[in-house]
């Protein structure tokens, strides 16, 4: 009887409680972390497309030859692709992965400016529309006119034991800049 007294009481003690709570609370913890290192990399990878788009399109609204007068010749849509590629390099991005955006509604600079946007597609699928009207939405300031580089870049969830396991999220970057001659 004192030995069942004995196991009654062990069983009925806290001793395990603190394993059985641990238990359930550190795959929690863990989940939690892992969201918080994944989010963070997803918006690392948003900042940097975004810088990416934003150096291309300044490349593309500044001319090549200062000197040129009326014909300021602005670069080859090769220096933008370029610009675009060394941002994305800097942050170990595989510049392979990007993906063209979606059709872009842009405005066409009013006259003077040639007639027109034109939209051309980088090597890597970066678009670079020039001759956009930037701040149409503005009718009580001037027209300004200029570049605007818009991509696509995927991003994969990896985290384990969630819905977002696996799931490919793609982040939009695009950026505007004014013509300058």
């Amino acid at each position: 009887m004192l030995k069942a007294k004995r196991i009654a009481c062990q069983l009925g003690g806290t001793n395990g409680a603190e394993i059985a709570e641990v238990a359930l609370v550190l795959p929690l913890v863990f989940t939690l972390l892992l969201g918080i290192v994944w989010f963070g990399r997803a918006f690392n990878i948003y900042s940097t497309i975004q810088q990416a788009a934003q150096q291309g399109a300044i490349t593309a609204a500044r001319a090549s030859c200062a000197t040129c007068g009326t014909n300021p010749g602005f670069p080859a849509i090769t220096t933008v692709d370029s610009a675009v590629a060394a941002v994305m390099q800097a942050s170990n991005l595989n510049v392979n992965q990007i993906q063209p955006p979606g059709a872009p509604s842009l405005l066409a600079c009013p006259q003077p400016a040639p007639s027109g946007v034109a939209c051309t597609a980088t090597a890597h699928n970066v678009m670079v529309c020039s001759n956009a009207w930037l701040n149409f939405t503005v009718p009580s300031q001037p027209p300004q006119c200029g570049t605007v580089v818009s991509f696509q870049y995927p991003f994969t969830f990896y985290f384990p034991g969630t819905s977002l396991n696996l799931q490919q999220v793609v982040l939009s970057a695009q950026a505007q800049s004014r013509m300058e001659n």
